[in-house]
């Protein structure tokens, strides 16, 4: 396994793969756990090459946010892909992503990027869409790897790579939850013994909320993120952001429980602010992993 730290070097390393191998590219901001390493053992048996990069992205945090304290433990990282087989990892600093005089940046529009979590943290999904374009310009991978915990940012990027004819598949991999269906996050470190038990309440609040959805199809969708109010307030140390059901493509609000529908949830646990989704899927099927787009993502 190869470390590079410097654009130009990986891009003279891309450059020397031959057209006809397949590279697969899992970006991250490392402290890996086992949602990452299922993207990249996915991507391994799907690619004659792999491509890990590891970028706290500065960009997509807003200035209460927790960049400076963001976990980060990089020679644990890599002694964890140098064993999934990976055979290069992608780690620059901010300054070689940004430097001096960088001044383009890419601006999704509408609800995509500026409802939901685009709401509550203004500016995050520009710094997402930003980076991305840039590794993929970089790496210039065949396939690119992302979980479907992170819903709206996939589908934020699912647009710009077919408003923009990039010509990259991308690979969305089931959410990765603990045995109490707690979503694998790197922010679920900051949550204490307690904290994280309470936090188990986001994924029976979705449970609830699926159940309502179905009982309930057809009528207004505040009964739904209603029933889910109720039982994230039954945990003392949970506080609600939002819960909202949206359309899984354009992130427009639903005016009535349909398919597809996308389940999304937001809670403040002490020092994490912790995310989750359902999918209902167009054929009335609930999917808690993959999310099922209805736009291309191969060109």
């Amino acid at each position: 396994m190869k470390i590079i730290t410097s654009i130009p070097e990986i891009s003279r390393e891309r450059r020397q793969i031959q057209h006809e191998k397949s590279v697969g590219l899992v970006p991250t901001m490392g402290y890996l756990h086992e949602g990452h390493i299922s993207l990249v053992t996915q991507a391994r048996a799907e690619n004659d090459l792999l491509i890990v990069s590891i970028f706290v992205n500065p960009t997509q945090f807003g200035p209460q946010e927790d960049l400076e304290r963001y976990p980060r433990d990089l020679q644990h990282d890599l002694k964890r892909l140098e064993e999934a087989g990976v055979d290069f990892v992608f780690t620059p600093e901010a300054q070689e992503i940004y430097p001096t005089g960088f001044a383009t940046y890419v601006d999704i529009m509408g609800a995509l990027a500026t409802e939901v979590e685009g709401e509550h943290r203004q500016g995050h999904f520009r710094g997402v869409a930003t980076i991305v374009l840039k590794l993929f310009q970089i790496v210039q991978p065949s396939r690119a790897y992302f979980g479907q915990k992170d819903a709206q940012q996939v589908a934020v990027i699912t647009r710009m790579v077919h408003d923009f004819h990039l010509p990259v598949e991308l690979r969305i991999h089931p959410t990765i939850r603990e045995a109490d269906g707690l979503a694998m996050s790197s922010r679920n470190s900051y949550l204490t013994m307690a904290e994280k038990e309470a936090a188990s309440i986001l994924y029976q609040a979705l449970q609830i909320g699926k159940q309502t959805f179905d009982q309930y199809s057809g009528k207004d969708p505040k009964i739904v993120t209603k029933a889910i109010g109720e039982t994230i307030g039954k945990e003392r140390l949970a506080k609600i952001i939002y819960s909202e059901l949206r359309d899984p493509v354009t992130f427009q609000p639903l005016k009535s429980l349909h398919a597809p529908a996308l389940l999304l949830i937001a809670v403040q646990i002490g020092q994490a602010r912790l995310i989750d989704n359902f999918l209902l899927q167009a054929d009335g099927t609930w999917e808690t992993g993959t999310i099922a787009l209805g736009i291309a993502t191969k060109v």
